[in-house]
């Protein structure tokens, strides 16, 4: 299937138009090159704007509005009883790519019991698990890498698999009920 999208989709400068499984007036949803948990997505606005408080009020409404969409559809797909909605906003919190991204991870009762509870998740997104934007410059460069020992398990996945999801997605996204 082709892209949802036909014009280029930027991440910051990393092209993703094949991850896009959504897009409104002023955001777009991806799927995550290296999610946390299975379902991990990303919303961010058309505009590589690097903050939340560069937005004007019309995306933010809309930014806003596509994270409660595309978060009740991935709580509906993968069974989730919850979500964790994340926004790094800046590099002293953790961002990783220059361009606003909210992070929207599903969750479910116990499934961090093993790495020490459900606020296990904080700091997957601040440490090297979450670094996104790291992960994005790495599969571009088309060249192995070294899998740190706690990263053996959580490979960055294909550009095929993204596309593929990202399908799915967005045939989800036209049953969700708005």
């Amino acid at each position: 299937m082709p892209p949802l999208s036909s014009t280029p989709v930027y991440f910051g400068n990393f092209l993703v138009t094949s991850q896009v499984f959504h897009r409104t007036a002023h955001s777009f949803a991806l799927v995550n090159i290296k999610p946390l948990l299975p379902g991990h997505v990303l919303v961010s606005p058309q505009r590589a704007a690097r903050r939340l408080s560069d937005l004007d009020q019309a995306e933010v409404t809309d930014l806003f509005l596509t994270v409660q969409q595309v978060g009740k559809m991935i709580e509906r797909v993968y069974g989730a009883s919850s979500l964790n909605i994340a926004i790094q906003d800046g590099p002293a919190a953790g961002q990783s790519v220059p361009h606003l991204h909210t992070h929207i991870i599903p969750r479910q009762s116990a499934d961090l019991d093993a790495q020490g509870g459900s606020d296990a998740i904080y700091g997957m997104l601040e440490g090297e698990d979450g670094d996104v934007g790291r992960h994005l410059w790495e599969s571009s460069r088309k060249r192995p890498k070294f899998p740190t020992v706690d990263d053996i398990a959580r490979k960055p996945r294909t550009e095929p698999a993204m596309a593929e999801e990202a399908q799915k997605l967005a045939l989800e996204m036209t049953r969700q009920h708005l």
